[in-house]
């Protein structure tokens, strides 16, 4: 729980609860921004996956969403567009592999390598996913005020560049 409180250096003044005991943090108002953009993106996020169709976790479908757009990519590609390990990505892969979403070929570049493509059963389950999240945060913003709803499409072009950078 936290308790903020604004002051006139531009600063909030934030007094978390941890463990029974107050602590006060100061953050900037692009802070204060930066962590509640954060949260909501990630509750969002979390609760859009629990309201579909159990399957595989997050970053299976990450991983399996990236395959499909890129096509076939070696492991430590893969990972890299990921921003994961390379020993947590053959992990995933593994298992997507097993459950017949992927499929594991030798490189002909270089044949100690291989790479990794989303099989027909892949890209189904991506799509599938991606309807079903997407028709449940579309009854969501359905439910906004028509003033939340512009406000929100305002805001697009601004998160769409937030990760672009990424995309690079």
């Amino acid at each position: 729980m936290v308790d903020g409180t604004f002051d006139h250096s531009g600063l909030t003044r934030a007094t978390p609860y941890v463990r029974g005991k107050e602590r006060e943090v100061t953050t900037s108002p692009s802070q204060d921004v930066s962590g509640r953009l954060f949260l909501a993106v990630g509750r969002l996020s979390r609760s859009l996956r629990q309201a579909g169709a159990p399957g595989p976790g997050h970053g299976a479908i990450s991983a399996l969403a990236t395959l499909v757009n890129y096509g076939q990519l070696r492991l430590g590609d893969l990972a890299a567009k990921e921003g994961v390990a390379a020993a947590t990505m053959s992990r995933i892969v593994a298992a997507l592999v097993e459950a017949g979403y992927v499929r594991r070929e030798s490189d002909p570049v270089d044949r100690r390598a291989w790479l990794a493509t989303a099989t027909e059963e892949g890209e189904r389950m991506v799509s599938g996913v991606r309807s079903t999240r997407v028709q449940e945060l579309n009854r969501r913003i359905d439910r906004l005020s028509p003033e939340q709803r512009r406000q929100l499409v305002d805001a697009l072009p601004a998160l769409e560049a937030l990760i672009s950078d990424d995309e690079d």
